[in-house]
């Protein structure tokens, strides 16, 4: 009579003796935490990296830059994080949560002035932020979202920061803000080129470029690097290195972004 033990022996061994293989480790996929001015960029970077990259999930979650940098310390599990700027990235690889290797500007993005009201002229901006009509003027988060720190540098540059500021209305991120023009809860407000170039805003109102001589001090070289979780992810190596395809940038020239030189993408150089 065989024991159950020599049954489970036996068994085993036909197995291994069948061919028996471990079973394929599914791909982690990749999931990428991105400043909120990518947001409707992201969508169609994503979609072209599934494309290009069968078999691979993506997922991702937007916010403001400095707010996905504090999650990603406290342990949220993002394995790719582009920022708005570079100092966050910085940041993280110096608090030992990002790859130093893996850093690099992939961008650069452009802050606008935007309004639904069709009356207003955005040619002054100094008259603008002093029209008695506009009540309200919406811009980010400066301390967490460099594109509030640029819009709120432009206005000190123009001498217009202390008439802004009883009229200002803070959004959580750059599209919280395009939410509250877009609703006529603000006035006017400073935003990011690529949200107002969106097929989803780009017939709304009219908005005008603010020349980036007003915020040089607050540069919005968009920044990426890897996670520390991120930089054991194979997937995650790829989606960073398709940020520097030919159809990723073609994407981002779309929305309105400006674009580093093939080959010196990484920040520090």
């Amino acid at each position: 009579m065989t024991t159950p033990r020599r049954t489970l022996l036996l068994c085993a061994a036909a197995l291994f003796a069948g061919g028996l293989r471990p079973a394929a480790r599914a791909d982690p996929g990749v999931s990428v935490a991105a400043a909120a001015n990518l947001i409707y960029a992201l969508d169609a970077l994503n979609a072209e990296f599934r494309r290009a990259t069968p078999g691979v999930e993506v997922t991702s979650a937007s916010g403001a830059s400095g707010s996905l940098f504090a999650q990603i310390t406290h342990g949220a599990p993002f394995d790719v994080f582009l920022s708005a700027d570079t100092d966050y990235p910085q940041r993280l690889v110096a608090a030992h949560y990002g790859d130093a290797a893996s850093l690099r500007t992939f961008a650069t993005g452009r802050l606008v002035v935007w309004t639904t009201r069709a009356e207003l002229d955005l040619g002054d901006l100094a008259a603008v932020v002093r029209d008695p009509t506009v009540r309200k003027i919406a811009l980010a988060q400066p301390q967490t979202a460099p594109y509030g720190r640029a819009a709120q540098a432009a206005l000190e540059k123009l001498g217009a920061w202390r008439d802004a500021q009883p009229k200002i209305v803070i959004g959580e991120n750059v599209t919280q803000t395009a939410q509250f023009i877009a609703t006529g809860n603000a006035d006017v407000g400073f935003v990011a080129l690529s949200l107002v170039r969106s097929p989803r805003l780009r017939r709304e109102g009219q908005w005008r470029e603010v020349p980036s001589a007003l915020y040089a001090a607050v540069p919005l070289e968009l920044g990426a690097v890897l996670t520390i979780r991120g930089a054991a992810n194979p997937s995650a190596r790829r989606y960073l290195e398709f940020l520097s395809s030919a159809a990723a940038r073609k994407i981002l020239q779309e929305y309105g972004y400006d674009l580093p030189e093939v080959g010196h993408h990484r920040t520090g150089e």
